[in-house]
Order: structure tokens, then C-alpha cells, then sequence
């Protein structure tokens, strides 16, 4: 049976997963409805374009760029193997989110490979986030730039989280994050865009959260990741991830990439802690990833 073209469009735009085509040269030359929502791109933005092209810049959660070195698209292109991949895809809001990607070849009449299909899935925790924002709104406890928790939200979670620790010994512990020179990157590009990337920073912590961790915005560039039931191996594995991820993203201003990175400090909480000697252990374990040179994470 012969769908024709129409009826075939109509079919992958009901599809919940994001699908695209490539050539040979990786030039995009198919992308649906539901690509267009997931990655904010509408598809006269990106058909007829390398998906290197600024446009999806995979990376996996070492920071690594797949456009370079190890696309699951680009080598079931060369042996025609499927493929099964988690990556980070850029999203035209500047973020980072996660999607499960499949890859197949597109073989034609002789059985030859002339290009590529990618099936993508969200796998990110917007669900969860949206029920938190929609909480969180009801409380007045969120911050109103970044659609974060804000400190006093922040302060009762962690007196929480400390009650919980004392009764059920549940490991926890926080990451304390900072964006490297953000006033000089205010100063020379202002203040507007200077919010934008705070959202961009807020939206890959969430996006790229477990969903019974939480993070907040502390106040000015200062985020807190209060992250539970987890060892310091697990800590600094999360830390490091998103570390990378905000390094990796950026905005797209006037035709330029505007980055940023981030300092953590990153610690458990200890049987003779308080929240006050939890914090500022924190808050030197960052200031000691800023003497280092920034864009680290220090573990104590």
C-alpha cells in the first residue's frame, strides 16, 4: 500500500518522539512536529542543515562532543548497525536536555546506505518539575527569574532533609554552585542577557535532575543542589555532570555563543553537623574550587 507523502507526514507527526532524517553528509532533510517541541527548533530552522551545524551539538555526560567523535547516527550510518544511546541535546533556549536517541540506516531500493534516521525521546524530569513549580508557586517559594526554589524554600527543605537524616540515617548532601565571573559577563553584555543565562543554568539543573533531588537559586549566581540518598561517589558523579553540562551549553546571541561555567563545592551531611556548619563547609569547598580555577568541583 502506497501512503504518498501527505498520509506518511501525517502519521510521524502524530508520533510523541522526536524524528529526523539525514544524508550522507549528515545534512538534515526530514524533522516532525514533535523535534520541533522537544528541541525548540521548527523545522525551516534546521532542514537542510548539518545537525552539527549549532543546532543539536550532542555531548554525552563527560562533555564529549558526538559531532567530533562517537555519534551513534554517524557510525550506524558507516556499518548499519542499530544503535541505543543516551545524549545530551542542545535546546535553542540555551540548556542542555537529555534524550534517549535510537538510530537506524535509510537504505535504498539495492539495499544501500544513503542516510540516517534518529528516534528521540525527552527523558528529562519536566513532568515532576512542572507539579513542583505549580507547588512551590502556592507557597510563594519561588524564585521568579529562574522558575526555581528560592532560599527560604531552600532553608526549610534542608531543615527537613536533616529531621529525615536524624530519624533514618538517609544519606544526603548539597552542591554548592556558583557561575564563574558572572559580573564581568553582566557588564559586558548586560543585564537582560545575563537573566538568560541564569534561566539557561536553572533549566539544565532541572531538566537533568533526579526526580526526588532539588535545586534552588541561593540568590544573585548562587545555586544549591540539596541531592538525597547517595554516597560522596555519587555526589561528585551528579556535581561533575552538571558541571559539564552548563559548560557545554549556551546561548545564541546576534550569531555568537555565549558560555558560561560553573564552581561547586560539594559535601555529605555529618552526624555532628548543623545546617549552619553544613552551609559553610559548602560555601569554603566552593571558594576552594575558585582558587583552583574555576569550573571545578571540590569534595569534602
Amino acid at each position: 500500500m502506497d501512503l504518498g507523502k501527505s498520509s506518511f507526514e501525517k502519521i510521524v507527526n502524530t508520533l510523541h518522539d522526536g524524528l529526523y532524517f539525514v544524508d550522507r553528509q549528515r545534512t538534515i532533510t526530514y524533522w516532525n512536529q514533535s523535534a520541533e517541541r522537544i528541541s525548540g527548533f521548527c523545522s525551516a530552522e534546521v532542514v537542510g542543515r548539518a545537525c552539527s551545524d549549532n543546532i543539536l551539538t550532542h555531548v554525552d555526560e563527560h562533555g564529549t562532543c558526538l559531532c567530533l567523535e562517537g555519534c551513534p547516527l554517524a557510525a550506524t550510518m558507516e556499518d548499519g548497525i542499530l544503535r541505543e544511546a543516551t545524549v545530551y541535546m542542545h535546546h535553542k533556549d540555551g540548556h542542555r536536555i537529555p534524550v534517549s536517541v535510537r538510530t537506524s540506516p535509510l537504505l535504498d531500493d539495492f539495499g544501500q546506505i544513503i542516510g540516517g534516521v534518529e528516534l528521540f525521546t525527552d527523558v528529562s524530569n519536566m513532568a515532576a518539575n512542572d507539579l513542583r513549580v505549580k507547588e512551590l508557586e502556592k507557597l510563594a517559594l519561588l524564585d521568579n527569574l529562574t522558575q526555581l526554589a528560592n532560599r527560604h524554600y531552600l532553608e526549610r527543605e534542608l531543615t527537613s532533609k536533616i529531621d529525615e537524616y536524624r530519624r533514618n540515617a538517609l544519606p544526603f548532601g548539597i552542591l554548592f554552585m556558583d557561575i564563574d565571573h558572572f559580573k564581568e559577563f553582566n557588564d559586558r553584555y548586560g543585564h537582560d542577557i545575563g537573566d538568560l543565562v541564569l534561566q539557561s543554568v536553572a533549566n539544565t539543573f532541572v531538566i537533568n535532575s533526579r526526580p526526588f533531588d532539588l535545586y534552588g537559586r541561593w540568590g544573585g549566581e548562587e545555586f544549591i543542589g540539596i541531592v538525597r540518598n547517595i554516597t560522596s561517589q555519587v555526589l561528585e558523579h551528579i556535581g561533575n555532570r552538571m558541571r559539564l553540562l552548563v559548560e557545554h551549553a549556551y546561548i545564541a546571541v546576534e550569531g555568537k555563543e555565549l558560555k558560561v561555567t560553573i564552581s561547586m563545592g560539594a559535601t555529605l551531611f555529618h552526624d555532628d553537623d548543623t545546617i549552619d556548619s553544613f552551609l559553610k563547609r559548602a560555601d569554603t569547598l566552593l571558594y576552594e574550587s575558585k582558587k583552583k580555577g574555576r569550573n571545578c568541583l571540590t569534595f569534602g
